[in-house]
């Protein structure tokens, strides 16, 4: 058996204030998820006037990104070369999901929308750097 990383609650709520405050600065109301490896969720906070859709949406990037270890944009740039990706199950295939990595094993995503989702990627991507 080999021991594998796992994220705490202190580094979900870590990762979670560096996504807000993020998008806060830049004035963007989104939902932002955070999940293990397995997609289930840790976190979720739906920022005051971010869309109903969006905490789906968010939740969906998250899973895509944590079950396939990718980001999200990487699915979007292949569902573009072959659209037969738009069919794979899992969950959103959109820019805005980032893989969290730690010692070369995927512990988690985050996943955000509500914004263009290039600056949905640039929150999650102030999560990912927070949790070094």
């Amino acid at each position: 058996m080999r021991s594998r990383p796992a994220l705490t609650s202190s580094d979900v709520q870590k990762m979670m204030a560096s996504c807000k405050a993020e998008a806060e600065k830049n004035k963007w109301a989104v939902t932002i998820a955070i999940v293990d490896d397995s997609g289930a969720a840790l976190l979720l906070d739906r920022m005051d006037g971010a869309g109903p859709i969006s905490a789906k949406v968010a939740m969906d990037k998250a899973l895509t990104s944590a079950l396939t270890r990718r980001p999200t944009k990487f699915w979007e740039d292949r569902a573009k070369e072959r659209p037969a990706f738009l069919t794979f199950p899992a969950g959103a295939m959109f820019q805005g999901g980032l893989p969290l990595l730690h010692q070369g094993d995927c512990v988690g995503a985050i996943g955000v929308s509500g914004v263009q989702s290039h600056e949905d990627e640039q929150i999650a991507q102030a999560g990912v750097s927070a949790l070094g």
